[in-house]
C-alpha cells in the first residue's frame, strides 16, 4: 500500500488538470490543491501507523494487507471492520471528504466475490481486486452524464456520452465526457459506468461501458471546479477557513478524447443487459451507502460537538428551546450510527456467502441523509444566529493594535476570550456558510442520488425482498377480522350480543 510520500510522488505523473483557464503543472504544490493531497497523504500514512494500523488493515484471503473495506466480506463481523476501518480514516477530515480512497471498495471489494457477473472478463475483475489491495491506489468514479440536454433521449445526445468509438485487438478506443469526478485531480485512476438504463437507439450499444482509464492516460482532460482551498489562500488564513483550507475535496468534468482503454482494464464492453443491471447486481449500492452512511456519522459527532461548543460560548446551552434542538441533532447523530451498524450486523447475504451491507437500512439511510443534513444546518442557523454574521473579517483584525482591544471587549463569549470565540464561530461558518460550507449541503443533498430515485427505490427495495408483500399481509391481517356482517374472527364479542 502506498505511503504518504509515495501517494504523493504518483501524483507528479504528467496529468492535464484545468483550473481558471491555466493547466497545472502539479497538483501537490499548487495552492488550489496541495493541502487537500497532503490530507490524502495523511490517510495514507495511517495505514503504516502502529496506532491505527490494525483498526484501518487486516489480510485478505491472497494474504495481502490491504484496508479492510477492500476485504471480500463474508459475515458481520467483517463489516463491521469495515465500518470502523471507514469510520477512522474519516475522523482525519471531520467528515467532510467523501470520496476517499476507500470510498471505491464499495464497488472493488466485491470484484472477486462477484467475479462471474462480469462476463467475458471475470479475470480482470478478479486482477484488479488484487492490484487494489495490494497497492490502494485512490480511485473516483464517474457514473452520471452531462447535463447537456435531458429533454431529449440518449441516442440523440450520444455524442457527448462516454462510448466507444474504435476497437482494437489490444482494446478499445473511447470518447465523451462524464460528471462528477469528485477529487479527480487527487486520484490515480477514473471508473466509468452507467447509472440507469442505456438504449441509444439502432442497437447501437457502444455506450454500454464499464472500464479504468489512468487519470494520465493520454486524451484524459479534468476540467475543475472554482477551488475553495485556493479562495482560502488567497483571501484568508487557516484561522478563517479553517476545512475549506485543507478538506476541499474539488470536484471536475472528465473528458475523454479518444483515450485508449486497453482490454485488462475493461469490465464490460457492448453489453446492455451487464451496463444497465451494473448498479444493483454488484452490491454497489449497498455498499456505497455503508460509506457514505458511516462518513455522514462521523460528520454529525463533529457537528454535534461544534453546536454544544457554540452554544455554550453564547451563554444559551441552557435554554429550554436550544436543548430541545441540540436534542434533534444529538438524535439525528445517533440515527446513522445506528443505521450503520444495522447494514453491518443484519447483512443481506449474496452469492458465495457475500455479505452485503443491508439493503433496508442502506435505503433507509439514502432517503433520510439529505433532510437531515438540511435540518441540521437549520438549527445551526437558528440556534447559533447572528453570532455567524458578526465576526471580524479575518484574523489580522486581532493583529492590528487599533482595533483589538474593541474585539477583545465586544467578541467574547461565555467562558471564552474573544479570539478563541471568533475561532470557532469561523469554524461553524466554514461548515455551512462559506462556499465550502455550501458546496457541502448540495453534496449531501444529492450524493446519494436525486431527490425522487431515493424514496423510490426504498420502495422497489422493499418490493424486490418480499418486504412489501408483506406489510400488505400484515394489513390484510387486519381487514380480513370483519366483513359486513361483523367479526369474522372468533376471537371478538359477537356484534348481536353487544347490541342486546
Amino acid at each position: 500500500m502506498y505511503t504518504g510520500k509515495e501517494y504523493l510522488e504518483s501524483l507528479n505523473d504528467g496529468r492535464v488538470v484545468y483550473l481558471n483557464g491555466e493547466k497545472i503543472d502539479d497538483v501537490t504544490t499548487h495552492p488550489a490543491y496541495r493541502n487537500s493531497a497532503r490530507s490524502y497523504a495523511r490517510m495514507y500514512d495511517a495505514l503504516h501507523d502502529p496506532a491505527t494500523r490494525d483498526i484501518l488493515t487486516a489480510e485478505n484471503e491472497y494474504g495481502d494487507r490491504t484496508h479492510k473495506f477492500f476485504i471480500t466480506p463474508k459475515s458481520s463481523q467483517d463489516l463491521l471492520g469495515a465500518r470502523d476501518a471507514i469510520a477512522e480514516w474519516s475522523k482525519l477530515n471531520y467528515g467532510f471528504m467523501g470520496r476517499t480512497p476507500d470510498y471505491k471498495a464499495s464497488f472493488i471489494g466485491h470484484l472477486d466475490g462477484l467475479a462471474p457477473y462480469y462476463e467475458g472478463f471475470e479475470d480482470n475483475a478478479k486482477a484488479w481486486y488484487r492490484k487494489a489491495a495490494k497497492e490502494l491506489p485512490f480511485v473516483n468514479h464517474t457514473v452520471i452524464n452531462p447535463q447537456v440536454d435531458r429533454s431529449k433521449p440518449l441516442h440523440e445526445n450520444k455524442d457527448v456520452f462516454v462510448r466507444a468509438v474504435a476497437e482494437r485487438d489490444d482494446g478499445i478506443i473511447v470518447s465523451g465526457a462524464k460528471m462528477v469526478g469528485t477529487a479527480a485531480a487527487l486520484t490515480h485512476y477514473n471508473f466509468v459506468a452507467n447509472y440507469g438504463t442505456i438504449d441509444l437507439g439502432d442497437g447501437d450499444h457502444s455506450h454500454a461501458l464499464i472500464f479504468f482509464v489512468p487519470m494520465n492516460a493520454p486524451g484524459v482532460k479534468m476540467i475543475s471546479r472554482q477551488s475553495y482551498e485556493l479562495q482560502a489562500a488567497t483571501t484568508g488564513t487557516p484561522f478563517d477557513y479553517p476545512l475549506s483550507s485543507r478538506f476541499d475535496e474539488n470536484d471536475a468534468v472528465i473528458v475523454l478524447d479518444n483515450v485508449f482503454i486497453p482490454w485488462e482494464d475493461v469490465l464490460c464492453y457492448k453489453n446492455i443487459r451487464i451496463s444497465n443491471n451494473f448498479v444493483p447486481e454488484s452490491g454497489f449500492v449497498n455498499r456505497f451507502t455503508f460509506h457514505g452512511c458511516t462518513r455522514l456519522a462521523v460528520k454529525l459527532d463533529f457537528m454535534t460537538g461544534l453546536l454544544l461548543k457554540a452554544t455554550e460560548a453564547a451563554g444559551t446551552k441552557n435554554f429550554r428551546g436550544v436543548q430541545a434542538q441540540i436534542g434533534e441533532v444529538v438524535a439525528i447523530r445517533n440515527m446513522f450510527w445506528g443505521l450503520s451498524t444495522a447494514m453491518a450486523t443484519d447483512p443481506d447475504i449474496g452469492p458465495n456467502g457475500l455479505a452485503i451491507p443491508n439493503g433496508a437500512s442502506s435505503a433507509a439511510y439514502r432517503a433520510l441523509a439529505p433532510s437531515s443534513w438540511v435540518r441540521v444546518k437549520g438549527i445551526f442557523e437558528q440556534v447559533v444566529a447572528g453570532g455567524l454574521i458578526q465576526l471580524p473579517s479575518s484574523a489580522k483584525d486581532f493583529l492590528n493594535p487599533e482595533i483589538k482591544p474593541y474585539l477583545d471587549q465586544y467578541y467574547r463569549g461565555t467562558g471564552i476570550d474573544a479570539e478563541d470565540k471568533v475561532k470557532l464561530l469561523k469554524m461553524v461558518w466554514d461548515t455551512i456558510g462559506s462556499e465550502f460550507g455550501g458546496r457541502h449541503e448540495l453534496y449531501e443533498v444529492n450524493y446519494a442520488g436525486n431527490h425522487e430515485n431515493i424514496r423510490m427505490e426504498a420502495l422497489f427495495q422493499a418490493e424486490a425482498v418480499g418486504a412489501a408483500d408483506r406489510y400488505k399481509a400484515f394489513a390484510d391481517s387486519a381487514l380480513n377480522d370483519y366483513d359486513l356482517n361483523g367479526w369474522t374472527n372468533k376471537t371478538w364479542a359477537e356484534v348481536e350480543t353487544v347490541n342486546s
